[in-house]
């Protein structure tokens, strides 16, 4: 009589648990749509889904009542990155001048991020880099950051006003008027005026506060 041997119920070996970096990546690509640039630190590709506006922090959050509620807003150090629409980047150089900010526009430190560009990606909300010192106060004093953030991380990016998933991101951001674009978006021209006139009085401060060289 031949004895059956019963199978050997095998033990699945530990699964290796998904690299931080790579949630964020599987998040944004895939709960956003949004591109990302292959490696690390983590970056998100602009002038694709949305182009970005960098300026000084004190001059983005005073710009930021331009925006509309759910407009991404992200921070990296004393930089803050406003999404607007995709092709603005295209359009700035023109927006400038045609608001007269063109002879000015070198000294503005309003840098945009369009075609061909990316941004560090902030970790996805609830995520909080590790590592990453919490300065001790807001970036302008007296003045806290919106949305319940009063104290940026330091050199990482952090959103202030984070895409939500699931929702085109498109119709959130500052746009042309001429383009139409959708549903209440807000205006990008009024947006760069306002940044413009923001950045402009940063560096008028900061050239004020520059002690004098005396030989």
């Amino acid at each position: 009589m031949v004895r059956t041997v019963p199978p050997l119920h095998t033990v699945p070996l530990p699964r290796r648990p998904l690299d931080p970096d790579d949630r964020q990546r599987d998040w944004y690509e895939n709960e956003l749509g949004w591109r990302t640039v292959p490696g690390k630190p983590l970056r998100l590709v602009t002038g694709l889904r949305f182009d970005v506006l960098d300026v000084p922090v004190e001059a983005g959050i005073a710009a930021l009542w331009r925006l509309g509620p759910s407009s991404p807003v992200a921070v990296q150090g004393d930089r803050m990155r406003l999404l607007v629409a995709a092709g603005s980047a295209e359009e700035l150089p023109g927006l400038l001048d045609w608001l007269e900010w063109g002879a000015l526009a070198p000294t503005l430190d309003l840098v945009a991020l369009g075609a061909d560009g990316h941004m560090e990606a902030p970790p996805f909300p609830g995520v909080t880099p590790a590592g990453a010192p919490l300065l001790g106060a807001g970036p302008v004093k007296g003045q806290p950051l919106p949305a319940g953030r009063s104290r940026p991380l330091q050199g990482a990016a952090v959103w202030l006003r984070p895409p939500e998933p699931g929702c085109e991101v498109e119709a959130s951001l500052p746009t042309m008027p001429a383009v139409g674009g959708v549903g209440d978006a807000p205006d990008l021209v009024r947006l760069v005026d306002t940044v413009a006139t923001q950045c402009h009085r940063v560096r008028l401060r900061r050239s004020c506060a520059q002690p004098l060289a005396f030989s």
